[in-house]
């Protein structure tokens, strides 16, 4: 396909979303009156980019969606969640001055709240991108992992350590087998310094490893590789 066609295909399927977002807002002003028209406008731009996406997938893949029809909602749900933690991350980054290699974004929270509010709240947003979190009290208990190992393995970058407020951390489950953490994590946290984005990008495709997720590398082994897709990302 020719650079041209690529760039006519993408004005339709701009056109084509725009048409669709318009449509979606008419239809929520109507049955949403009390709802801020910013988020009427915001929701209905985000169903127009959907349904162009939708509309430009392989007949198979289309197929395949039509199959879980009774998915959909759910999966919808998980999406819009990603978003806004990615649009927050975005948001941050940008507040930050670190676009070129932005990080997590550290928890907000609005209001006064308790220091144990304030962890276990903190806990359960780190659970929505991380995956399931644990602290050092549930490792000893479960995985039998003394504190003493898991600290020295902090100190050395062996672990993934998240912060969740304080001095308080919380170590992502999916790193450990077998009561230890998967080798090669020392190598990323050397390239990606900062422990949210090193994990974030350990648990997601990377363009850098043609789309494969680097944590399940590791768990192959694939150390060297890995690494090296850590310090291209980081721009070292």
């Amino acid at each position: 396909m020719t650079k041209f066609q690529n760039s006519s295909d993408e004005i339709r399927h701009h056109e084509f979303a725009t048409v669709v977002a318009k449509e979606v807002e008419r239809l929520l002003a109507q049955r949403n009156e009390a709802v801020d028209a910013h988020i009427l406008a915001t929701a209905s731009r985000i169903a127009g980019s959907v349904a162009a996406a939708v509309t430009s997938l392989s007949p198979r893949h289309q197929r395949a969606i039509d199959a879980i029809q009774g998915d959909l909602a759910g999966l919808a749900s998980k999406f819009v969640r990603t978003l806004a933690v990615e649009a927050t991350r975005r948001s941050e980054a940008k507040i930050a001055g670190m676009e070129q290699a932005p990080t997590v974004p550290p928890v907000l929270i609005e209001g006064p709240a308790q220091p144990a509010q304030r962890d276990d709240f903190e806990s359960m947003l780190i659970e929505d991108w991380a995956g399931r979190v644990a602290g050092s009290t549930y490792l000893e208990e479960n995985l039998h992992i003394a504190r003493s190992t898991l600290h020295r393995w902090q100190k050395r970058n062996d672990v993934v350590a998240l912060r969740t407020g304080g001095r308080k951390h919380v170590f992502p489950l999916a790193q450990f087998i077998d009561g230890r953490p998967i080798a090669g994590i020392s190598d990323v946290q050397s390239a990606i310094t900062n422990p949210r984005l090193a994990w974030f990008w350990l648990t997601r495709q990377s363009t850098h490893l043609e789309g494969r997720i680097p944590l399940d590398m590791l768990r192959q082994d694939l150390v060297e590789e890995v690494a090296a897709a850590a310090r291209a990302f980081s721009g070292g």
